[in-house]
C-alpha cells in the first residue's frame, strides 16, 4: 500500500473513530487546527523506525505546539506483530531518556491487534487502541497535562471508552474499521 493512501486510511481511522467515537475528547480540536503530523515511514526494520522515531522526536521538540502538537508516526512495513511491537515499546522509552525527553513527551501505542496485558485477545476493551496499522503516537505531555486539567472527570475516559466498545462490539468494529475504505 502506497504512502498516500495509508495517510488518507490513517486521517479517516482518526476522523471516524477517534474523533467520531469520542475515544479522545482532546483530538478533535488539535485535527481542526491542523497541528497533528501525520508521518508515513517506509521502514521496514526496528533500527529504521528507530531512526525515524528519533527524527520525530526532534522535531516535535524544536516545533512550536501552535504548528506541530502531536506526531503519529504510522509504519505499516514494520512491526506488524503486536509482541514485537509491544516490544519496540521499551526501545521507544530508551530512545525518550536518551534524548532528554522523558518527561517533556511520551509515546502512545496503536496496533491493528493491540491486546490490553490484561484483556482475552477478542475482548472488546482492545479495540480502543487498535488502528488500521501500528502507530506510535507522539504527545507533549505539557499538552496532555492542559487537555486532562480542562476535561471534567477525566478519570472516566478510559471506562467510556470500554463501554463504548463493548457496546458495538467485534462485529460492530470490524465493520467500522472496513469502512475506512470507503471514502463516504
Amino acid at each position: 500500500m502506497d504512502a498516500a493512501t495509508v495517510e488518507v486510511l490513517t486521517r479517516r481511522w482518526i476522523e471516524r473513530v477517534v474523533v467520531g467515537m469520542n475515544l479522545c475528547p482532546f483530538a478533535k480540536a488539535v485535527m481542526v487546527k491542523n497541528q497533528a503530523r501525520i508521518v508515513v515511514s517506509d521502514a521496514s526494520t526496528e533500527d529504521a523506525l528507530l531512526h525515524t522515531l528519533g527524527e520525530e522526536l526532534l522535531h516535535l521538540r524544536d516545533t512550536p505546539a501552535s504548528d506541530v502538537d502531536t506526531t503519529l508516526i504510522v509504519h505499516p512495513e514494520v512491526l506488524t506483530d503486536f509482541y514485537d511491537y509491544n516490544d519496540f515499546l521499551g526501545e521507544a522509552d530508551a530512545l525518550l531518556d536518551s534524548l532528554g525527553l522523558s518527561g517533556d513527551i511520551q509515546v502512545a501505542s496503536f496496533h491493528p491487534d493491540y491486546q490490553f496485558a490484561d484483556a482475552a485477545l477478542d475482548d472488546a476493551s482492545n479495540n480502543t487502541n487498535r488502528a488500521p496499522f501500528p502507530i506510535l503516537h507522539l504527545l507533549r505531555e505539557d499538552s496532555v497535562t492542559r487537555a486532562v486539567d480542562a476535561y471534567p472527570q477525566p478519570d472516566a475516559i478510559i471506562d467510556r471508552n470500554i463501554a463504548t466498545m463493548t457496546e458495538l462490539g467485534n462485529a460492530g468494529f470490524d465493520a467500522l474499521m472496513a469502512s475506512l475504505k470507503d471514502p463516504g
